[in-house]
């Protein structure tokens, strides 16, 4: 009886959690090293000055000749340049060691973060093909949100937010998709009250393009190209697996 007693203030206990949101949230997709950068891309990083990055920018296995536009100079250490456009260092794979081990281990983690979130498991039906992939003008639970078309974000702001009760620093939210994220001119991702930008996860098998002014929230975990056109703006990370193109963009790694 004892038992019997122990299990059901186990079991009522753990209800109690779920509901108040404290328990079993969306686990956190892990960045590792990856996070150590605002863009870290393998086919290159080029931009039309001046775009403002907060943080650190690396390209590998290619060479520093991949990212172009910045004015790059070379530290004195030859493990990383600067630049006025780049907060922090700008690195690549043929910089001086540790730099090239450093870069190599970081592109690994950051295809392992993209093949994590592409996995993920939709449990609420009713975030299959969500809005049908229109998502602008609407507001995000946490979760995960699988598409198999394009996720557009064109009819008004996109909002992040946690119901009353849930827990705003433990709150993920996984934006997946198969094809591109395409984002219109002007329009803006925000966020609810407490929500991080560095729980918020786009994994994007194709493109992920942001047009003109346009504003993003979150890590973009992206198979393909990510462009962002003049005036864009991100807080959070660019992780791609080919090639970044920034056009007077500006990027706050969070």
């Amino acid at each position: 009886m004892m038992k019997l007693n122990l299990f059901i203030l186990s079991a009522t206990a753990m209800v109690n959690a779920v509901v108040s949101g404290n328990m079993f949230e969306e686990p956190t997709v892990n960045l590792r090293t990856a996070g150590d950068f605002a863009i870290l891309s393998k086919a290159g990083i080029s931009t039309v000055p001046d775009s403002v990055i907060t943080g650190d920018i690396a390209v590998s296995p290619i060479a520093a000749t991949a990212i172009t536009g910045f004015t790059l100079t070379l530290d004195s250490s030859t493990t990383y340049s600067t630049s006025g456009q780049v907060s922090g260092h700008a690195m690549a794979a043929d910089y001086t060691s540790p730099t090239s081990s450093k870069l190599t281990t970081a592109v690994s983690d950051m295809e392992t973060a993209y093949t994590d979130a592409a996995a993920r498991s939709t449990t609420d039906a009713t975030y299959l093909n969500y809005g049908a992939g229109e998502i602008g003008g609407l507001t995000l639970k946490p979760g995960v949100y699988t598409f198999d078309r394009d996720v557009t974000i064109s009819n008004g702001p996109l909002v992040f937010e946690v119901p009353a009760g849930g827990d705003p620093a433990k709150a993920v939210f996984i934006i997946k998709t198969s094809k591109s994220v395409k984002q219109a001119a002007a329009t803006l991702v925000t966020l609810g009250p407490g929500v991080l930008a560095s729980n918020i996860f786009w994994s994007v098998a194709q493109e992920f393009i942001m047009e003109d002014s346009a504003h993003m929230e979150g890590v973009l975990l992206v198979k393909t190209g990510v462009t962002m056109k003049t005036g864009s703006s991100l807080n959070g990370r660019v992780l791609a697996q080919t090639a970044v193109v920034l056009q007077v963009a500006t990027i706050v790694e969070k």
